[in-house]
């Protein structure tokens, strides 16, 4: 034994070990980034669709983390709708335990033998992301280059892992993986260290393919990758909403209680999966371990997964209460209107979701600048209704650097044309809002201090038109927050059309107040010269509420307003 640990070059093992268990790792980080490009916000439709049942919603699950090869960003798309209000935490109990099935595919896809083509497919790929000029073509170019690299980082370990058939310490390590509890622990805390089961399930088949584990110990090691995967999903709650810790703990509670209950059945699923697996009898039987192990252990990996699922399935409600228990809901703690509401950092990694995120806080920064319109109802206010106001105006422009702040950190990632169209137009709907609130806090503001300092009068019939003009610019601007806010296309589309009644409104306003100017009032020319930029600046805010109903729908074409303002 001490002249075999004399033969072998531990700084040439590590470095083939550990190099190529990096390469896998960002193999697997790029073919993740560009399936999820590639197929994110199809997905994220998919997920909203087809997740009304228990069923649907685990069947959706394993659909969507087997497209998009990673079940932890299938947990921030569901995070984010229940977060959002659109899916309850009993829906995405179904969803979670899918996406655990969706995870066999990776061991799937590794198990084929074909590290002899890795940088055939590295070189093809990277061929294809730098030369073509399709967006969708470049992203499948990523995804092939990074499935080359996963194969090769596996091949680099593989060889790297040869002479340690003949170590023997190495040998009787790997033996006592065959005792469960030793092969879960061991996986589990590996699992939990690189954070990825598949960087953990592709070690386990690169180690069967050389004949180092048995089958059954390669299920033991299968199962405490799913337990180690918890670890990765309770970091990524620590900090994060709520329903974040509640979906992180939904998938503790499946892969726990799921592994568990396979312990004391290793041996038989073993032999289950041997009669499902093919067999190459003909070969001498370390070739044999080393042919046949590799494939076996991704069918019990996939056996088990999905047993699992259809196990705990009907009790999807059940956990749910149990999680509910577990990590209760707590009244939400009233959010200042200058922080941000649904901006939260968790999203970023997954552009589509993110954007969703910026239309929900936008929806809320319209609310508050209708708000802030109706409270404008000037000549009738004192000076705390003024600083209220102020106030508002003040938060409005506050919410809106958070707006645009989370928007850069958007844009510097790596995203699709559709997500970076859908940015310009909620940032054109921000800047819209901002300059409403800008119109409030250094325009009509001023003009009713200086309306109430001179103690001005307006004629009864006068105010009666004025008030009719605001309430249809109020509903201009709750209406297009809505359309914003549900990107309801057809409701934008009637909104950018809603302008002659109002039009036709500003001309009698104006009539009217030339009628008046004949008055013999010795304030008429102030009352005129106040009343006419008060006509104009609601008309201005008019035209923002247009402008931000138009950047849902960008493809309207429409003539330019009379007396519209530029931005």
């Amino acid at each position: 034994m001490g002249d075999t640990t004399q033969v072998l070059d531990w700084f040439e093992l590590g470095v083939g070990l550990f190099g190529g268990l990096a390469l896998f790792l960002y193999g697997m980080e790029s073919m993740t980034g560009a399936l999820q490009a590639v197929a994110g916000d199809g997905m994220r439709a998919v997920l909203a669709r087809l997740s009304k049942n228990r069923f649907a919603g685990a069947l959706t699950g394993a659909i969507v983390t087997a497209v998009i090869q990673s079940s932890s960003v299938t947990t921030v798309l569901v995070v984010g709708f229940v977060s959002a209000g659109l899916m309850s935490l009993q829906q995405t109990v179904g969803i979670i335990m899918g996406a655990n099935v969706g995870t066999t595919i990776t061991a799937q896809i590794i198990a084929f033998r074909v590290t002899d083509y890795a940088l055939i497919m590295v070189a093809l790929g990277f061929f294809t992301n730098f030369t073509a000029k399709k967006e969708v073509v470049t992203r499948f170019g990523a995804m092939l280059m990074g499935l080359g690299l996963v194969f090769y980082g596996m091949g680099l370990m593989s060889t790297a892992t040869t002479p340690l058939r003949s170590y023997e310490p190495f040998v009787d390590a790997m033996a006592t993986m065959d005792r469960p509890l030793y092969g879960i622990g061991a996986a589990a805390l590996f699992t939990a260290l690189v954070q990825s089961s598949s960087a953990t399930t592709g070690i386990v088949i690169v180690l069967a393919t050389q004949g180092f584990i048995s089958l059954e110990a390669g299920i033991a090691l299968a199962l405490g990758a799913n337990v180690g995967t918890c670890g990765t999903a309770l970091l990524a709650s620590v900090g994060k909403p709520r329903v974040a810790r509640q979906a992180a703990m939904v998938h503790v509670i499946f892969n726990v209680l799921g592994a568990l209950l396979w312990v004391g059945f290793i041996p038989d699923l073993a032999q289950v999966v041997r009669e499902l697996s093919p067999s190459f009898d003909g070969l001498p039987a370390a070739e044999r371990l080393a042919a046949e192990t590799p494939r076996q252990i991704a069918n019990a990996h996939t056996l088990f997964n999905l047993s699992n699922l259809l196990l705990f399935i009907p009790f999807t409600g059940l956990v749910a209460k149990l999680v509910l228990k577990l990590v209760p809901d707590r009244p939400a703690p009233e959010i200042p209107r200058t922080k941000p509401e649904f901006l939260d950092a968790i999203y970023l990694k997954t552009p589509e979701l993110a954007v969703d995120r910026v239309r929900l806080e936008l929806g809320r920064m319209g609310c508050m600048v209708t708000e802030a319109v109706r409270r404008a109802d000037l000549r009738r206010s004192g000076e705390q209704e003024r600083d209220a106001l102020r106030s508002s105006c003040r938060s409005i422009q506050e919410l809106h650097d958070a707006i645009i702040g989370y928007i850069r950190q958007l844009s510097q990632g790596d995203h699709s044309e559709k997500v970076g169209r859908r940015l310009e137009r909620l940032l054109e709907a921000s800047n819209h809002y901002y300059s409403i609130a800008d119109t409030i806090l250094l325009r009509l503001i001023p003009m009713d201090q200086e309306w109430m300092a001179r103690g001005l009068k307006a004629s009864q019939e006068t105010v009666v038109m004025f008030r009719e003009f605001h309430v249809a610019v109020v509903e201009m601007l709750r209406d297009a927050t809505i359309a914003v806010e549900q990107q309801d296309e057809q409701l934008a589309a009637e909104l950018v059309s809603r302008k002659h009644d109002v039009y036709e409104r500003i001309a009698k306003l104006q009539a009217r107040l030339a009628d008046r100017l004949a008055s013999p009032d010795p304030d008429r020319i102030v009352v005129y010269r106040l009343e006419s930029a008060l006509v104009e600046e609601l008309r201005h805010i008019f035209y923002f509420g247009r402008r931000i109903a138009k950047s849902v729908v960008s493809q309207v074409q429409e003539a330019p307003d009379p007396g519209a303002v530029t931005v």
